[in-house]
């Protein structure tokens, strides 16, 4: 398979996700995409947006919350499948988990969203907008991607 890895997603930000996919076998392109960071050559119909853990999303759906809808907004007008690759490890398994999570930022800032309000907006986005929620360990990242995109093929 040919994966697109997008330019806009610095090069050594998931240097981890190029290093795994090329060790299979696979290659990696970096051009721009549409929406998200990583999809198919072939197929973009998916795409995967790759985040670094929870409070990156908690940023996201929060002070970045207009672009961050554009986004989804983009995705839906354009029947783009997007699915959005969180890499917390840990706990986080499921987005039901995301109702546990503790945010540190809640210490310094007691208007953090919190575990359980971060989860209610990430279930109210997939289900407005069709989108998908996946969590991982670092380590496990580029494994998952060549699931989601079907790696059987």
């Amino acid at each position: 398979m040919v994966f697109v890895h997008d330019t806009r997603d610095k090069a050594t930000k998931h240097r981890n996700v190029d290093e795994y996919l090329i060790e299979q076998g696979h290659k990696v392109v970096r051009s721009k995409l549409f929406v998200g960071d990583v999809s198919l050559l072939n197929d973009q119909s998916v795409c995967i947006d790759l985040k670094r853990n929870l409070q990156e999303v908690a940023v996201n759906v929060g002070q970045d919350h207009a672009r961050f809808k554009r986004e989804l907004e983009r995705a839906g007008e354009y029947g783009i499948k997007l699915i959005f690759l969180v890499e917390h490890g840990g706990s986080i398994k499921t987005l039901e988990d995301v109702q546990n999570w503790v945010n540190p930022r809640l210490k310094e800032h007691p208007l953090a969203l919190t575990g359980p309000r971060l989860y209610k907006i990430m279930l109210t986005m997939q289900n407005k907008y069709g989108i998908e929620w996946h969590f991982c360990d670092k380590r496990c990242t580029g494994k998952r991607i060549i699931e989601l995109l079907g790696g059987a093929q």
